[in-house]
């Protein structure tokens, strides 16, 4: 197991180099530009996703609020906790502005890739709605071939970020603050977890919609509560963080990494961990949304990354970094505790009850990507011995090392961005084009016009619905 380990890491750091950093990086600053920094909408996204849509019945499974939470149920978890705390752990304290840094400029990519989910989405023979990359990859470039790789990519990748890594960071928690085998929180975990993806993507959405909001609230309050008690070096602690993102030598500490690269490399690796911006997960669950336009859920999707990263990811990273034990050798969930055990008696208690919602919400979330990604490449009927596929696998990651779980996921991941962002990148004028349309016009609230594609069991397409709603 150690030799297949250290096979996976070094697989790890030769797909993570310095080519799949420019692309997405690139591609983030690229979809800004092009887009006119779409950032400035930010807050007029933020009221729409907290604003109910009073207009009447839209295409879709579910409401935009329900589809931003799933889809923040499978960012805002591990990847803000443990991810940016091995970020640390390894890159070093410059790994949180390249952190912040993904996710300020990844919401222009969360937004196109948001669009064009549901622009390219289609409905089923039995109502519901499919959509994502795979068949952006079909349906916009004409490439099948294209989509079956995402499809692929995506149906394995989710057993490694959204269930094995999930599974393993709480297990890990709950043994360091109660000493409970990871075992026992393995087959706990497997069986909540089994009996609401029985229900499918709207049980699952409901869930979330109760469970996001709560857990972020609870763990923005810990973090609030370390920082408030750490202040006198806070402004410190945001200088060093900014001086080591650009320094040729690593700061001081017992952390592997060293130099620029490092910083950067596990910097960009767990904000696309932490925001999943240009890895194609959250639309998703974006093209399952009602909503009048694809601009309209785009923008509401855009709020995830910006809350995930910009803003809690970015605040847990100062509070990991301010509290100085980055420099003990720690990393990953045993980095986050000494964190928070500056919070007397309660703060360990805090992170893991935080976590433990956090994680369970995101493996919920995954699951649904894929099995949308398993429906694409096999049908309906591959869903069940899919999900049975899955609950195994949440025991598995919780037993685990963390080197390997890490490392499958990092892979997993380049290999669902590169398609994600072939397509991303060649389609911009069509992202453009529709954003000039809804959003430029000043026409959020139109409805779109065009028909929406829909197919059989074997993915052919049956004939197209032509949309009925009226105009505002």
């Amino acid at each position: 197991m150690e030799s297949f380990t250290n096979i996976v890491n070094q697989i790890d750091g030769w797909i993570w180099g310095i080519p799949l950093i420019v692309l997405l990086f690139g591609t983030h600053v690229f979809l800004t530009y092009r887009l006119k920094f779409i950032q400035r909408y930010i807050f007029k996204a933020i009221k729409l996703s907290i604003t109910k849509d009073e207009y009447g019945h839209h295409e879709g499974d579910v409401s935009q609020f329900s589809a931003l939470t799933t889809a923040l149920a499978g960012t805002m978890g591990t990847g803000n906790i443990i991810g940016v705390a091995t970020a640390i752990g390894i890159g070093g304290p410059g790994a949180v502005f390249w952190v912040w840094l993904t996710g300020l400029f990844g919401i222009a990519t969360k937004y196109s890739e948001a669009l064009l989910s549901v622009k390219y989405r289609v409905k089923t023979k039995d109502g519901t709605m499919a959509g994502g990359p795979m068949y952006v990859l079909e349906h916009g470039l004409k490439s099948k071939w294209g989509g079956v790789a995402f499809a692929l990519f995506t149906s394995i990748a989710a057993f490694g970020i959204g269930c094995m890594v999930q599974a393993n960071s709480v297990s890990a928690m709950v043994y360091e603050t109660f000493n409970v085998p990871t075992w026992i929180t393995g087959i706990v975990i497997a069986v909540l977890v089994a009996i609401v993806i029985l229900g499918g993507i709207k049980k699952i959405a409901k869930v979330c919609e109760i469970l996001v909001p709560f857990m972020a609230i609870f763990y923005f309050i810990g973090l609030l509560i370390l920082l408030v008690l750490g202040y006198k070096t806070v402004g410190s602690t945001i200088a060093l963080i900014f001086r080591d993102a650009f320094s040729p030598q690593a700061a001081t500490g017992g952390f592997a990494g060293a130099g620029v690269m490092m910083a950067m490399r596990f910097g960009i690796s767990r904000g696309l961990f932490s925001n999943e911006s240009g890895l194609g997960s959250a639309p998703i669950v974006a093209a399952a949304a009602q909503t009048r336009n694809p601009v309209k859920q785009a923008l509401v999707s855009a709020t995830g990354t910006f809350w995930d990263t910009v803003v809690v990811a970015a605040l847990t990273g100062i509070a990991i970094v301010n509290s100085g034990f980055w420099q003990k050798g720690l990393e990953g969930a045993a980095l986050t505790k000494a964190a928070f055990s500056a919070i007397p008696v309660v703060g360990p208690i805090m992170l893991t009850i935080g976590l433990i919602t956090l994680v369970f919400s995101t493996i919920l979330g995954w699951s649904y990507y894929g099995e949308k990604a398993i429906e694409y490449l096999f049908g309906k009927k591959a869903i069940v011995p899919y999900r049975i596929f899955w609950v195994i696998f949440i025991y598995i990651g919780s037993v685990f090392s963390i080197s390997l779980v890490w490392g499958l996921a990092d892979i997993f991941n380049a290999l669902m961005v590169i398609p994600n962002l072939v397509a991303l990148l060649i389609l911009s004028p069509v992202i453009v084009s529709e954003t000039k349309k809804y959003l430029w016009n000043d026409n959020i609230e139109a409805v779109d016009s065009e028909p929406i594609r829909v197919i059989d069991e074997n993915g052919k397409i049956i004939n197209e619905k032509e949309k009925n709603l009226p105009m505002e």
